[in-house]
């Protein structure tokens, strides 16, 4: 039985558990979940769910949503499952599998297009990178094509219905793949939305948000400063971070 660590979410409001060594949940659910635009009675997709901290925020955030986590790893999948009962998310659930082999839903239509919204953190390590001695931690980080943003965007994108969002926490240097991927897969009306570590620093994370048949122009939203000087989280940062509040900008 492997530990496992027993914390917190959104300043307590939900308890998360997740593996003790190996890849540890950072602030890209969180801030995802923050910018889906997702409304009561709508379903969300989530590749990657780890153990289920993104969906548990959002679902938090919009009462009466719906939520499926894909999770590659049999045993993160349980536990993100587990984390969704512990909280009462009964309208949560993970499954074990990979994108590509995406199983017919029931809250998907065989012909794909059943979800409103779909959000990932995917690998950006290239595949020639060094691995991580945890295989775990080596598959949430590292790439295992040179194509994987692709694959990601394909198979997320296909399961969005028309105008639904699909919404990706990357690096800078991942943006440029990621447009061309999601313009080739007829996702548009692009919106960036940077998140700088403190005043003056480039911008480590950036979500990449886009609309299924989209055709508007491209934007650059103003973001968010996560870290103040002293390097206590800003206003707007805790807002989400602890209280679970929506980015602002965002509507359905």
């Amino acid at each position: 039985m492997e530990a496992l660590s027993h914390g917190t979410l959104l300043d307590g409001r939900l308890r998360y558990r997740q593996f003790r060594h190996g890849y540890r949940t950072g602030l890209e659910p969180v801030l995802m979940a923050a910018s889906i635009p997702a409304r009561p009675g709508q379903r969300i997709l989530e590749g990657g769910c780890g153990a289920g901290a993104g969906l548990m925020c959002l679902a938090w955030r919009v009462a009466g949503m719906t939520g499926v986590g894909v999770e590659r790893d049999a045993r993160t999948a349980m536990l993100a499952q587990a984390n969704f009962n512990e909280n009462g998310f009964d309208r949560l659930r993970a499954l074990c599998s990979t994108l590509p082999d995406l199983p017919p839903l029931p809250e998907c239509p065989a012909q794909g297009g059943g979800f409103d919204h779909a959000f990932a953190n995917p690998p950006w390590h290239r595949a020639d990178a060094s691995a991580s001695p945890d295989p775990r931690r080596d598959i949430a980080r590292r790439v295992g094509t040179s194509d994987m943003l692709n694959v990601w965007v394909r198979s997320l994108g296909r399961q969005v219905r028309h105008h639904g969002t699909l919404t990706l926490a990357l690096p800078a240097a991942s943006l440029d793949t990621a447009i061309a991927a999601m313009r080739a897969h007829g996702i548009g009306s692009i919106r960036l939305i940077p998140f700088w570590p403190k005043a003056g620093r480039p911008a480590r994370i950036v979500l990449v948000q886009g609309r299924v048949g989209g055709r508007g122009d491209a934007a650059l939203l103003p973001g968010m400063t996560l870290h103040r000087a002293d390097g206590h989280f800003t206003p707007e940062a805790e807002a989400i971070l602890r209280d679970g509040a929506p980015l602002d900008g965002i509507s359905s």
